[in-house]
C-alpha cells in the first residue's frame, strides 16, 4: 500500500489466516516490521485483538 493503509481498512497483504504474505521480505513496510505484539494487542482471540486495533486507530485518528 505505498501510499499507507487507511485506518480501518484491511491490509492487502494479510492472508486468509490473517498472516503477513510480506513477513521477513525486504518489501515489508518498516511500520510493520517494527511492531511488537504483546498481550495487550493481541488479547486472547483474534475479536480482541482486532478490537484492540479498531481502538487504537481510533486513539490515533488525525482530525
Amino acid at each position: 500500500m505505498p501510499d499507507g493503509k487507511p485506518a480501518g481498512v484491511r491490509c492487502i497483504h494479510l492472508t486468509d489466516e490473517n498472516l503477513c504474505a510480506l513477513f521477513g521480505r525486504p518489501e515489508r513496510p518498516a511500520v510493520c516490521d517494527r511492531l511488537r505484539a504483546s498481550i495487550e494487542m493481541c488479547g486472547t482471540s483474534a475479536e480482541e485483538a482486532l478490537a484492540y486495533l479498531a481502538d487504537l486507530e481510533i486513539a490515533t485518528r488525525q482530525a
